[in-house]
């Protein structure tokens, strides 16, 4: 089959939600609670207990200062908002693909089945969701709802990104993410889906972050790469000429030649984002697209379950 074909067929709504359920019915329906539960409910206030009434909320701490029962209130009691920022710039359509391979071990098939699967599993559980995405400019911005229209809206922008894009086109993440902090305004969950190649010193891309932080969302950085190529410079000892497929730019190297320096380059790339991560309270995902996307997704999901 012709890639084309085959992203012709990937692409449809119909298949990309249905490869989404499969994939929820296969290893999330059978989690013993949402991994997402609970996380819009913010602490109000307290009340007394009445007798009869649910034992869940009762604060046990309070009750050993006061011998008093007391029950403690939620400002939203509502379900979780969940907003996916998903990176469209020409370096998320890396790899090309060969023939009968799978989509998603492109960064921007794998976010894009990614995000598919996150939305199939809030919608069970009734959650909005909303979408942004980018490249050099804010191309599409659909704010959060629960609605079944809704999530067809995004379904049907998610399947636009699995065209092969022809244009060079850049990522200005942290100008898009400035703009979608000043956006949303009520308590989310915001997934950020991106490579991270960007122009820009990492200072200002984790102050842009930090700003999505600002009305108290939570904040999931999912770091897409093709580790093969794009860290460990996998490529032969034939001399290759490398282009910039934002910038155009071109070189010729041997990249056997420059493989050690590019490694210790990348990977403390890797290492300063993952500890600047942790030092501004973000959630660090690191996608390896190469990888199964069942596991990924899966040691993903359960591992956020065993801290809620």
């Amino acid at each position: 089959m012709k890639l084309d074909q085959h992203l012709e067929k990937i692409a449809s709504f119909e298949h990309l939600e249905l490869l989404a359920k499969q994939i929820v019915e296969g290893f999330i329906s059978g989690m013993h609670k949402s991994p997402f539960h609970g996380f819009s409910a913010e602490f109000a206030e307290h009340k007394i207990y009445n007798k009869g009434e649910s034992t869940k909320h009762i604060d046990w701490k309070l009750f050993a200062k006061s011998d008093r029962l007391y029950t403690k209130r939620y400002e939203e009691e509502t379900n979780l908002r969940c907003h996916m920022v998903l990176d469209n710039s020409s370096s998320m359509h890396f790899p090309i693909l060969k023939d009968g391979e799978p989509f998603y071990q492109t960064k921007i098939g794998f976010s894009v089945l990614a995000i598919a699967v996150l939305m199939n599993l809030l919608k069970k559980q009734r959650d909005a969701v909303g979408l942004s995405v980018y490249s050099d400019q804010y191309e599409f911005y659909a704010p959060e709802k629960g609605s079944d229209r809704h999530h067809r809206l995004i379904l049907n922008q998610l399947e636009q990104m699995l065209q092969r894009n022809q244009l060079q086109k850049g990522s200005n993440t942290i100008d898009v993410l400035h703009q979608i902090a000043e956006k949303i305004h009520r308590r989310s969950m915001i997934m950020v889906f991106t490579d991270l190649f960007q122009q820009q010193d990492n200072k200002k891309l984790f102050q842009a972050l930090q700003h999505l932080k600002h009305n108290k969302h939570k904040v999931v950085l999912f770091h897409v790469m093709d580790y093969a190529k794009e860290v460990a410079l996998d490529f032969d000892q034939k001399p290759r000429k490398f282009v910039d497929v934002e910038t155009g730019q071109e070189i010729n190297l041997y990249a056997q030649w420059n493989k050690e320096n590019y490694q210790k380059i990348m990977e403390q790339q890797i290492k300063d984002i993952r500890l600047s991560c942790l030092q501004y309270q973000l959630e660090y995902v690191p996608v390896n697209v190469g990888l199964d996307f069942s596991k990924i997704m899966q040691t993903y999901l359960v591992e956020k379950q065993q801290f809620l």
